[in-house]
């Protein structure tokens, strides 16, 4: 759906920006958009409050059986003078709706809508002359699509990616189950593999268990959601087509672990110190391949969501990621 000058205007004077029901210190206004045949959908736009504002803004894109909670990320790009927004995506997280189906969708291109909303809202309501998106996994891999060929892609000056999700990482032997699933997608998109996320991933960030991190369950659950086949689908074009190559105009880092591990049946603590979501060795082939201005950063020991890794390790990748950002647009004026 495309929305007017005119609309957009209107839902400007209009806007509504609530404490946050998800995060103390936190405001959000919903974003409402087109309809689909599981019921009524909205994006959540979600800013970090502010006594005062700067000229430039972050803009955070969650990945799958995700949203942002991330809040020591929002605090350290704060303090180095970025004003920090988080959208979370339809059917996920503060924008799933009784009704909709868990992270669904049967093109990438339908997160246009939000991200073109989010961006206008950042840039023009918000007035900020620079906007970086910071992508992680399936976000980093939708903020890329955009990046190529979004209606706002100009009004992003840069993008980071924090472990995008290029390929599946599974074995050769499981690849025809994914040729399946991509074909069974265009003929019953509703169908799913409910055992798609392995356990071990939740059970790393988690602190109840080997982790760290407290988060809401109905929107990350340990188990994950089910991966809808026209989710599967909607993917695997996306990933072939960046495969041959994108054309993103925009400086681009590119965040990833030093290693992966295939996770297995049981524990292990080397789980705690390598990306066992996805396979770093796909970021390192296709990333250079996006676009003419890209970086690659390596993080030893870092997990799939790199700023949820060991304290050692997250403060490597902020601090990495912000001095990068400082290269490109220099010392923002209130630092």
């Amino acid at each position: 759906m495309t929305v007017s000058p005119a609309t957009l205007l209107d839902l400007a004077q209009t806007r509504v920006w609530s404490n946050d029901s998800a995060l103390p210190g936190y405001e959000a206004t919903t974003l409402p958009l087109a309809p689909d045949d599981d019921g009524p959908l909205c994006a959540t736009l979600v800013r970090r409050h502010r006594t005062e504002t700067t000229r430039r803004a972050v803009l955070y894109v969650h990945g799958f059986v995700d949203y942002f909670f991330q809040t020591h990320v929002a605090d350290a790009f704060a303090k180095a003078g970025w004003d920090f927004y988080a959208l979370d995506l339809r059917r996920y997280g503060r924008s799933l709706r009784g009704g909709n189906r868990p992270n669904y969708t049967t093109n990438l291109s339908h997160y246009d809508e939000e991200l073109s909303l989010a961006i206008d809202i950042v840039r023009r309501e918000e007035e900020h002359d620079t906007l970086v998106l910071l992508g992680h996994s399936t976000g980093g891999l939708i903020t890329s699509w955009y990046m190529h060929r979004g209606a706002l892609r100009n009004d992003v000056q840069g993008l980071v990616l924090n472990s995008p999700f290029f390929d599946f990482a599974i074995p050769a032997s499981r690849r025809i189950k994914l040729k399946v699933a991509t074909l069974l997608g265009a003929i019953i998109p509703s169908a799913s593999d409910p055992k798609a996320v392995s356990r071990w991933y939740g059970d790393s960030l988690l602190k109840e268990h080997h982790g760290e991190w407290t988060y809401d369950l109905r929107w990350k659950p340990l188990l994950g959601f089910p991966a809808y086949f026209g989710w599967v689908r909607a993917v695997r074009k996306v990933q072939v087509r960046l495969a041959k190559g994108l054309s993103i105009a925009s400086p681009v880092l590119l965040l990833h672990a030093g290693s992966s591990l295939l996770a297995e049946d049981e524990w292990k603590d080397a789980y705690l110190a390598n990306d066992i979501v996805l396979d770093v060795e796909h970021m390192k082939g296709r990333g250079p391949g996006i676009g003419r201005d890209v970086t690659l950063q390596n993080f030893p020991d870092g997990v799939h969501d790199l700023f949820l890794s060991r304290r050692s390790v997250r403060d490597d990748v902020l601090h990495s990621t912000l001095t990068w950002l400082e290269s490109r647009f220099g010392v923002a004026a209130n630092v």
